[in-house]
């Protein structure tokens, strides 16, 4: 069996097991909606409470499509996209689990002093840390945690070691605390800003440029849910200005500089830019 089918193969592994299970693309992030379901023009899934795809075969609303059918996964077009992905995510909420995702050493020291020992999965730059029992998903609860369970997705890194132990209430507990009162500075990042193509409604610049400017401002103004309230931002931006190929570096520079003003991380603004886009099927 070809080498590229390693991922179909992990997941068909892991829906036996029960865990709901999604093609990840480069960058680990979802492959966008099929053309019928683009715009969510179908009514989507992304706000839905069970997994499972919608009307159309493909995979489509990133955790929502997340299957332990193995027809489904096999079948096309789900087969087609199992062999152009690059790694496998899985929805923990659906699979009755909640991912810590630790993203640095810092973090990591935090939670060997404030949570209980579980299973663990060595990351990239970090650890997952996975219990039993679902919750509800918060990202940047403190420097470095985020919270994977329902409605989210966290990437498969193989089966971790120790016991899994059930979810303590300190997890819980963290879902209900003030965001983190730190503020990063701004970075320097390079983003897709998708590959254009469409029709340019920009009647001028100004008109582009003012659009960026009022997102900025609310994102600015923003006293709370900073994090919900960057997403619709970005979310917005997208719609009306993501398929001409106008949107620059420097514009979604500012927006990213905008959100972590108020806090939010870059990797975060880079989740959260990366999930309007997949939810636009960009």
């Amino acid at each position: 069996m070809s080498e590229t089918l390693r991922p179909q193969r992990i997941a068909l592994s892991l829906a036996a097991s029960g865990v709901p299970v999604l093609p990840l693309r480069r960058g680990k992030v979802p492959f966008g909606n099929c053309t019928t379901c683009a715009d969510n023009a179908c009514g989507g899934r992304p706000n839905m409470k069970t997994p499972g795809p919608c009307a159309c075969p493909a995979p489509c609303h990133a955790w929502a499509a997340a299957t332990t059918d193995p027809a489904v996964i096999a079948s096309s077009p789900w087969a087609a996209v199992w062999g152009r992905a690059v790694c496998v995510g899985y929805h923990p909420g659906g699979a009755g689990l909640t991912v810590v995702d630790l993203d640095d050493a810092d973090a990591i020291a935090w939670a060997r002093t404030a949570l209980p020992t579980t299973r663990t999965v060595a990351t990239t730059r970090g650890e997952h840390w996975i219990y039993r029992g679902a919750m509800r998903s918060v990202n940047a609860v403190r420097p470095g945690v985020d919270i994977k369970s329902t409605m989210s997705y966290a990437r498969y890194l193989g089966p971790g070691t120790g016991t899994m132990a059930d979810l303590p209430d300190a997890v819980r507990a963290l879902a209900v605390q003030e965001p983190s009162p730190t503020r990063p500075a701004p970075q320097a990042l390079t983003v897709p800003t998708g590959a254009g193509g469409g029709e340019c409604p920009h009647r001028t610049p100004a008109y582009l440029e003012r659009g960026i400017e009022m997102a900025v401002q609310r994102i600015t103004d923003a006293s709370s849910a900073v994090h919900a309230t960057v997403y619709r931002t970005f979310l917005t931006v997208l719609s009306r200005h993501g398929r001409c190929g106008c949107l620059t570096d420097a514009h979604v520079g500012r927006l990213f500089a905008a959100a972590q003003s108020k806090g939010e991380r870059a990797r975060h603004c880079t989740d959260a830019w990366t999930n309007a886009r997949t939810t636009l099927g960009l």
